[in-house]
């Protein structure tokens, strides 16, 4: 690798020497450095991957023929040096001999190594095999005639002749003397060979590709998009610059070993159907420019004569062609990429379809559509946490190669996860693709929260309801027979208060223990609504009197309260009571705890209740019980939270967060 390099920087010097030094075109030299540099592009990673793999036939032919493409470049450099700007330098001879006669063997390597690509070896169908045989051996012809082909009948084949400081050279030293009349059809049909000497194991790389598993495609799709490239390199317009092509070609080169390197160190490996589409579609269109531009001045020229064709054509391309160009290239681009191209479409048409789903999975549908569009994913999956607890997910496509999943957040939150069958998206591309999903992710958190949110505007509805059926019941069936008896013993009593005082006594007494009885059903209504002792007391005081029912010798309860607690909201003054008591109640009958501490504190806007105690603790694989149940039901009612744990040093801890605010602070 260090030769390669040192070659290459001389190569580069050299032309910088030359720059200003006048060569005649009939020398056909030209810098070197676009040779060396594609000698580069294939000596370093060859040089790579014989260190991984050095049995590997595509390591040797990168790395041989980048020495070779290294070479020559070297050697075209200083024949111009040698020839044009230091007359009499040693090695002229030698270096144009060099490039003159084996710089056509460059031509082999390109079919060669989509030939060997990607085992090393050529195909095993007999037909495909004899095909590649004879392909490699007419792209060889043509440097071994020029090899042995004498420099008369080369320039009588070329109709040029070489400059005389050229032909004093000596370049026949393994001329072959042959007539004229034997070396041109020869020489016909090596250089028609160079122009389809791609075209074979083009075929070779796409019968490969059609036949091969999931992983190789994913291989072959590299060196695909390459050999496409390179066809049309080779096949580019003869019209242009001597040196354009030169360039075409080593770029052409460099794509090559670029795709060899990753396909076959399975190194990065991405999906690249895109490329190929994009490679069709802007040769295509391309093309197509090329051909309608040569057409405007050719019938600019015809019609108005030499002088004025060029203003006139420019006219035209003005006013009718460039924004017809202009709208081709849109629309070439829209057809490539997608609408990713377009960020304002892409949101656009996310925004309109998330207006028109009613609910959160035609959301998500319309989520996964729109990505698919925009980015043009052969399959997308996106999935959504409920608030509840529960995902949903939707997909589009079918997976095919490797898969990248990004989180979904909303608000700091990863609520989700987006799953994608493409790793090639650029910078641009995941910014707009976050701002996609962003956007998704706040319309579905806003439709599920829209939904929660009429769902427990229905339970409280039910709830309200049925809490009043209730209390028409008790009062109904308990309170109104009761109190209906009671007003008809105490008449009786007053009838008989005259003539049987003893009697209407015992009908009063059995009054009055009747009227006890609808006393205690009222205190209880009175306790469901609201206990008594939270408006007596206070919150604190009153889970005070709830902790002095359940202490006892073994069970020590003590209550502990921070801020101010008497002016806290009758709904979460109740939430609070209740979970305590409950919490209580289970450390008392079913933990077996010696201690129980209770702590009330206001901070922040909200209510924070602690209740731990040392006893057993709850096993991992315990149900939730109703009471449990209740305690989270309380405080989400509230927009708050309540969490049971069993911390390391043993024992439960209940703990729940009580918004003030929410609850009518």
């Amino acid at each position: 690798m260090v030769v390669g390099v040192a070659l290459a920087a001389t190569a580069v010097a050299v032309d910088v020497r030359c720059a200003a030094v006048h060569v005649p075109p009939a020398a056909e030299l030209e810098a070197g450095w676009p040779s060396a540099l594609a000698g580069l592009a294939q000596l370093v990673p060859g040089t790579l991957l014989l260190r991984r793999l050095p049995r590997h036939p595509v390591a040797w032919a990168l790395t041989g023929f980048g020495l070779l493409w290294l070479a020559n470049g070297f050697a075209e450099s200083w024949s111009t040096y040698a020839l044009y700007a230091d007359p009499g330098a040693p090695g002229a001879a030698a270096a144009y001999w060099f490039y003159s006669r084996l710089g056509a063997a460059l031509l082999l390597g390109l079919p060669l190594l989509i030939l060997l690509f990607p085992d090393g070896r050529l195909p095993r169908a007999p037909l495909w095999r004899r095909l590649s045989v004879a392909s490699l051996v007419l792209t060889g012809l043509l440097p071994a005639l020029l090899v042995t082909a004498p420099m008369s009948v080369m320039e009588r084949y070329h109709g040029a002749a070489l400059p005389p400081e050229i032909t004093r050279l000596g370049l026949d030293a393994f001329a072959v003397p042959l007539p004229y009349a034997a070396w041109k059809p020869a020489l016909d049909v090596a250089y028609a060979a160079v122009l389809v000497s791609v075209v074979v194991p083009f075929a070779v790389l796409v019968r490969r590709y059609r036949a091969a598993g999931q992983e190789r495609r994913a291989q072959i799709r590299w060196l695909v998009w390459a050999a496409l490239v390179d066809l049309l390199v080779l096949f580019t317009p003869l019209t242009l610059p001597p040196q354009v092509p030169g360039v075409l070609l080593a770029v052409a080169i460099a794509l090559t070993c670029a795709a060899v390197v990753v396909a076959v160190t399975k190194y990065r490996l991405y999906d690249v159907d895109r490329l190929l589409s994009a490679t069709l579609a802007y040769g295509a269109l391309g093309a197509a420019v090329v051909l309608v531009d040569v057409a405007v001045f050719t019938v600019a020229g015809s019609v108005l004569g030499e002088r004025d064709s060029a203003l006139a054509a420019i006219a035209i391309v003005a006013v009718v062609y460039a924004p017809l160009r202009t709208w081709l290239w849109r629309l070439a681009r829209r057809l490539v990429r997608g609408t990713g191209g377009d960020p304002y479409a892409a949101v656009s048409t996310l925004a309109e379809r998330l207006e028109l789903a009613t609910d959160p999975d035609q959301q998500l549908v319309a989520v996964a559509r729109t990505l698919a569009e925009a980015f043009r994913l052969s399959y997308v999956r996106v999935e959504i946490e409920r608030p509840g607890g529960e995902r949903s997910a939707v997909e589009r496509g079918s997976p095919r190669g490797p898969r990248v999943s990004l989180p979904v957040a909303y608000r700091g939150e990863t609520v989700g996860r987006l799953v994608l069958c493409r790793t090639d998206l650029t910078d641009r591309d995941q910014r707009l693709l976050g701002d996609l999903v962003r956007q998704a992710a706040a319309a579905a958190r806003a439709s599920e929260l829209s939904t929660d949110l009429q769902r427990i505007r229905a339970r409280l509805v039910m709830a309200r309801e049925e809490e009043r059926r209730r209390l028409r019941r008790d009062l109904h069936d308990g309170l109104g027979p009761s109190l209906g008896a009671a007003a008809l013993r105490i008449e009786a009593a007053r009838n008989l208060a005259g003539t049987d005082p003893e009697q209407a006594d015992r009908i009063l007494e059995q009054t009055a223990a009747e009227v006890a009885g609808v006393l205690a059903d009222v205190r209880r209504l009175v306790h469901d609504l609201r206990p008594p002792a939270l408006d007596e007391l206070g919150v604190l005081g009153a889970i005070e009197q709830q902790a002095d029912r359940f202490r006892s010798p073994a069970l020590k309860v003590a209550v502990d309260g921070e801020g101010p607690l008497d002016m806290l909201p009758a709904a979460v003054e109740v939430a609070a009571y209740r979970i305590v008591s409950e919490a209580l109640a289970n450390a008392a009958r079913h933990s077996g705890a010696a201690r129980c501490a209770i702590r009330l504190s206001v901070r922040e806007g909200r209510l924070d209740v602690a209740v731990r105690d040392d006893g057993a603790g709850i096993g991992p694989d315990v149900a939730a019980g109703v009471g449990m149940l209740s305690l989270r039901e309380r405080a989400t009612e509230l927009g708050g939270d309540c969490a049971v744990s069993c911390p390391p040093e043993g024992g439960t801890l209940v703990t729940a967060r009580l918004p003030l605010e929410a609850a009518g602070a």
